[in-house]
């Protein structure tokens, strides 16, 4: 069953023409767990700037009504939600999540398919070209925070992400060094592109408040909430982790030094950001590092773990620290803490990286990788 949060239209039955390689209707799907329902509708208002249409599929828990009266909001999208499951979940069933999608793709008949769950075109038959962006995987995720070879019952899960990586007609990473990591686990993927994340500019000055600032799905072992409680204990200035504790399965994690803030709306996150002198995260494991991104356009100063994608990304602009070391995670927010003019010069520096890294540029970058699938259909 879908519960439709906002119905969508019907596709005229003489509808505009379009330009030849131009997907004008395009079905995203997304989850309100993570950075991916971010990273949707972000996409959905580039798309429509450029007039396309977009229809916006979400699977798992249903959204925090901000988070859907924002999708609402924008002028050429529509949202609807399964109640299929997360495809990543314990619970996924996979032959419901493919008869969500396949009757969405019937009744809305978009030109082009953008899947933020690979796992979801696995299993589907349909002539309309498929876009396939993977922002992680639990096979990526074992590599980086394991070390150790994926667990047996965990390759269903991973065969069947490989199958819907095959099945599409391009694959997007937002990062080439996660990029790397899914070609060590999926093989070549010969039709791989690498298009950033984005965040908005944002104006003004970072109030420079004497505090640390962390966001994630702290319930994540790969987010590290481990690291950065145990270094909260030897920070000088307090420390705030933004973001759930316990995940949609009853996994939880518990704080004894830092403050836990919950799951904060996104304007008050943007807030706090916008007012600490100093974000953090410790990940063992970021395909790319939103949150990241988004303290860097808000004046932060970053200091983050030593991780071949936050090396991509922020080499010079950031301080960096050993993934799981506590001590260092402290030293380096110490030291920031104690040097107002390091802090301004890495905040800056962050900025100035995290400018190359706009709504708009992605939305075009998308738009040439969606153009690239319609012309090999």
């Amino acid at each position: 069953m879908t519960l439709a949060l906002r119905p969508a239209p019907r596709r005229l039955a003489h509808p505009p023409p379009k330009t030849a390689l131009e997907a004008r209707r395009v079905l995203v799907t997304l989850d309100a767990v993570g950075g991916v329902g971010r990273y949707a509708v972000d996409l959905a208002r580039g798309l429509g700037d450029r007039g396309v249409d977009t229809l916006l599929l979400g699977f798992g828990p249903p959204p925090q009504p901000e988070f859907a009266a924002e999708c609402r909001a924008l002028p050429r999208a529509e949202l609807a939600w399964s109640d299929a499951g997360l495809d990543w979940a314990d619970d996924a069933d996979a032959a419901a999540q493919t008869a969500a999608l396949d009757a969405q793709i019937s009744a809305w008949r978009p030109d082009l398919v953008h899947l933020n769950a690979p796992a979801l075109a696995a299993d589907l038959d349909t002539p309309v070209p498929v876009v396939a962006a993977l922002h992680s995987c639990t096979a990526t995720w074992w590599a980086a925070v394991k070390g150790t070879p994926l667990p047996p019952d965990w390759h269903a899960r991973r065969d069947r992400v490989a199958r819907g990586l095959a099945r599409a007609c391009r694959v997007v990473v937002p990062s080439a060094a996660f990029g790397a990591a899914a070609r060590r686990v999926y093989g070549p993927l010969p039709h791989l592109r690498v298009v950033p994340n984005a965040a908005a500019a944002r104006s003004g000055d970072n109030a420079g408040d004497p505090f640390v600032f962390a966001a994630a799905r702290w319930w994540d072992e790969g987010k590290d909430a481990a690291a950065l409680d145990a270094a909260a204990a030897l920070c000088r200035w307090p420390v705030f982790m933004a973001g759930p504790l316990e995940s949609p399965s009853g996994q939880r994690v518990a704080l004894a030094h830092a403050h836990a803030r919950g799951a904060l709306p996104a304007a008050m996150v943007a807030d706090t950001m916008a007012r600490a002198a100093i974000f953090v995260s410790p990940s063992r494991y970021e395909p790319f590092g939103l949150a990241a991104l988004e303290a860097a356009t808000a004046g932060a100063a970053l200091v983050l773990a030593d991780i071949p994608t936050y090396r991509e990304i922020w080499a010079g602009a950031a301080a960096f620290v050993p993934p799981g070391d506590a001590p260092a995670l402290a030293a380096a927010v110490n030291a920031l803490a104690d040097d107002l003019a390091l802090r301004r010069r890495l905040a800056a520096r962050a900025r100035s990286v995290a400018a190359r890294y706009g709504v708009a540029r992605q939305a075009e970058a998308i738009r040439a990788v969606h153009a690239e699938a319609m012309r090999e259909t």
